[in-house]
């Protein structure tokens, strides 16, 4: 009796389990993912990314097609390679794919994404959009602002000069960041880092650590049962580099705001242009404001304009040098160009680039091969159909704007460095002759609501700046003047070589412009 009784209540049991996973439990209909290699346990697809991610998922889009499926760990995400899906991602699907995915060592850096660049898209957003277009970038701030660029520019200029009459060999890369840190600094903050080349040395520092930091896959975001460990040590960096910009920018808005209790708010000498800083700080002290901004929100922005100025910028111009001296045949044409149009007794500015079709063609062959953001990251906030497929929501996004940029199908002789192919539309069509990702065959400064408000500013700064590395020097590389340029990509967030760019200028203007 009691054997049966102990038979009847285990009997009972298992009718019960059995009939709780049925109602309750019963495992979901799979989603229809796109295609997908096989990924191996707790890493998923992990083990099939290189030291650059872009160029590993261009060739596993060869192999499964323009829409694929990884797990990169536990965290879902698709790999878009061509235009037509990047298209339907974000274009037609576009509200779906408008935020940034959290990413642990980004989201740090900026003070737990209370920057604009990774901010959550809402009315904080919006409102920030908004400011850049009417406020912060808008094209009367970068009118007022062009007497900075024109100053760098020529100060550029002048350290060539000094070098081309030594003949010293110089890293290109380097001075052009330095160029490039100049003109935001001073755009943003007023401060003209060079001035104090320990302050400049130390911006510079802060720049390339926080972009290097930015671009770190970390490890344990992906492996869900890591994710409160520090398997790459990162946190103690991340800590560091976040503190030291925190000082320094508490020390700068604290200048700003006595200046502006003095109201001395002039720039470089009384011309009463208000630099960004001045405009973020308006809107955080104004208190009727739409939207109250806190101190973190200003730091937050004032590291995008950094990282997504500076480097990136000083990365396409060196590229578009590069590619000058391995083909001097263009090099020739737009020596040509600029002689017939400008002459030779003024340098090139701004306001020229405007009748310099095949410079501005150059700059954007260059970005076609080199985007500075080789990926436009985005995450699904809920369910979508792509090309007839499920894609579930909190699924990251890779837009794989390098190799778009080089498909075979869109694009003839993809790998040739060709400028000319800008300036036939009746060949190429329109819609490949535009760099700010309306037709998604050229996506260097993303597409829709959410692509780069700074576009406007770093096309005038590279063309200007590469135009008038054309128009006043020649370009010696290697023993006799006369070696190429290795084009080997290195790691990083934003594309840069993997060794540096050293040339020894020659002055081809007497008497020099500036002199």
């Amino acid at each position: 009796m009691p054997d049966f009784q102990n038979c009847a209540i285990l009997l009972i049991c298992l009718a019960s389990i059995w009939l709780i996973g049925f109602f309750f439990i019963r495992p979901r209909t799979k989603p229809r993912l796109p295609p997908s290699p096989r990924a191996l346990p707790i890493i998923g697809h992990l083990h099939l990314l290189s030291r650059i991610p872009h160029q590993s998922l261009h060739k596993l889009s060869n192999q499964h097609g323009p829409l694929i499926y990884l797990l990169f760990g536990s965290k879902p995400c698709v790999i878009v390679s061509s235009p037509e899906m990047a298209r339907e991602c974000l274009k037609t699907n576009e509200f779906c794919f408008l935020n940034r995915p959290k990413m642990a060592n980004i989201d740090y850096l900026t003070y737990g994404s209370a920057d604009f660049t990774m901010a959550p898209y809402g009315p904080y957003w919006k409102f920030m959009k908004k400011l850049c277009m009417t406020e912060l970038l808008s094209g009367r701030t970068l009118e007022q602002h062009l007497p900075i660029r024109d100053q760098e520019i020529k100060q550029f200029l002048q350290l060539l000069l000094k070098k081309a009459k030594a003949n010293e060999a110089v890293d290109v890369g380097a001075e052009l960041i330095r160029l490039t840190n100049n003109i935001i600094s001073r755009m943003a903050l007023r401060k003209r880092c060079s001035e104090n080349e320990d302050e400049a040395n130390e911006v510079r520092k802060l720049v390339e650590e926080m972009c290097e930091l930015a671009g770190k896959a970390n490890v344990s975001e992906m492996i869900w049962f890591c994710k409160n460990l520090d398997l790459q040590g990162f946190g103690k960096r991340l800590k560091d580099v976040r503190d030291r910009y925190d000082a320094m920018m508490e020390r700068i808005m604290k200048e700003h705001e006595a200046a502006r209790k003095k109201k001395e708010m002039a720039v470089d000498g009384g011309d009463g242009i208000k630099d960004v800083l001045d405009i973020l700080l308006d809107v955080y002290e104004d208190e009727s404001s739409e939207i109250r901004l806190t101190r973190e929100n200003i730091k937050g922005f004032i590291m995008n304009m950094f990282g997504a100025g500076t480097d990136t910028s000083a990365v396409t111009t060196e590229w578009a040098m590069s590619e000058l001296i391995n083909h001097p045949d263009v090099m020739a044409k737009a020596r040509q160009e600029i002689d017939m149009v400008i002459g030779k007794s003024k340098t090139v500015e701004e306001s020229d680039i405007a009748n310099l079709p095949y410079i501005q063609a150059i700059v954007k062959e260059t970005l076609r091969l080199h985007p500075t953001g080789p990926l436009v990251v985005r995450e699904c906030t809920e369910d979508c159909i792509i090309a007839g497929y499920e894609i579930p929501a909190k699924t990251r996004l890779f837009v794989n704007v390098w190799a778009i940029g080089r498909d075979p199908n869109h694009w003839e002789n993809p790998l040739e460095f060709w400028p000319e192919r800008f300036l036939n539309k009746e060949e190429m069509g329109k819609s490949q002759l535009d760099v700010r990702g309306q037709h998604f065959h050229l996506l260097p400064f993303g597409t829709g609501r959410r692509s780069c408000p700074g576009a406007t500013l770093a096309l005038q700064v590279v063309q200007t700046t590469l135009a008038v590395m054309i128009q006043c020097f020649e370009w010696k590389v290697g023993d006799g003047g006369h070696g190429s340029v290795d084009m080997e990509e290195g790691p990083g967030i934003s594309l840069p070589r993997a060794h540096p760019l050293v040339c020894v200028p020659v002055a081809r203007l007497s008497p020099f412009p500036l002199i």
